[in-house]
């Protein structure tokens, strides 16, 4: 058969197939599998718009304020492994933290989500800025990508580069979570011109690594953690230039280990005990105790 021929066949058969389905009424069903595969993303303005939290604790005002901010929620479960949900597990520990500090006193206390619930990267340290606190602490689990013997904690403070390939993987990663909830973080680059906000933040950031290291010291003999345990990363949830802020991973979830310690009470209790004399410690050295 001549190309021509072929051709009009490839171009007109699927046409006129297409016309004599039309023309008897028979409506084309869409494979059910199209329609569950199909990706939603939240726009802005779908977000739920949330007041600021309520502070607990005591109410002299005077006392300082710990801001604790479970990492991911709602539509966005985080690093998933070993059967748990890293939104899950930051619930359970900034929970276990919250009601600690408030056993032992002295501090104030709110959390940016107390709930499932979705909160942008750029709403949760807002949320401390405008309840005025002293310190802010995000709460998170990473992952190896697989089950895997990968295992411990580490402490992420700002950096404008990170200090390793790693960390900045690990920049990516978090900071592109709210583009896969549609959330844009575009022009957020933390372009800090003003030579005042410049030395705030480098201030800020002197104080966070001041508080990762009394974490650290705390931990020891009780929290096992991933070396280096301290880290820097240009992480979004730390772009805080007038409070020292803290990111801290607490372990794997594809870690058998890790996924058995953030689940158990014993393993949230420690995690709490540490945290909260590490607080302690921190603002005795402020002189805000």
């Amino acid at each position: 058969m001549p190309f021509r021929a072929h051709l009009a066949l490839v171009i007109f058969l699927p046409l006129l197939a297409l016309g004599a389905v039309i023309a008897v009424g028979y409506v084309i069903p869409i494979p059910h599998f199209g329609r569950e595969y199909v990706l939603r993303f939240l726009l802005p303005d779908q977000i739920e718009k949330y007041g600021l939290p309520e502070v607990l604790g005591p109410r002299d005002s005077s006392l300082p304020l710990v801001v604790i901010d479970a990492g991911h929620g709602g539509r966005d479960p985080g690093a998933v492994g070993e059967g748990i949900r890293e939104k899950d597990v930051t619930l359970a520990l900034a929970t276990a933290l919250r009601d600690e500090l408030i056993a032992q006193g002295g501090v104030r206390v709110a959390m940016t989500r107390d709930d499932d619930r979705l909160l942008s990267l750029e709403e949760r340290p807002d949320i401390a800025r405008r309840l005025d606190a002293d310190l802010f602490i995000s709460i998170h689990a990473d992952s190896a990508g697989e089950p895997s013997e990968v295992s411990g904690a580490s402490l992420y403070t700002l950096s404008n580069r990170a200090s390793s390939a790693a960390a900045a993987r690990f920049a990516r990663r978090e900071n592109d979570a709210d583009r896969l909830n549609g959330i844009s973080i575009e022009g957020q680059d933390a372009e800090v011109n003003a030579i005042l906000v410049e030395l705030s933040q480098r201030y800020s950031r002197e104080e966070s690594i001041e508080f990762a290291r009394l974490i650290t010291r705390e931990g020891e003999g009780r929290i096992t953690f991933l070396p280096p345990a301290l880290r820097a990363a240009d992480l979004v949830v730390l772009r805080t230039p007038d409070m020292p802020s803290v990111l801290f991973e607490s372990g794997f979830v594809t870690s058998a280990d890790d996924a058995q310690r953030l689940l158990s009470p014993e393993g949230r209790q420690a995690f709490a005990n540490v945290l909260t004399s590490a607080i302690k410690a921190y603002f005795v050295r402020q002189g805000l105790d």
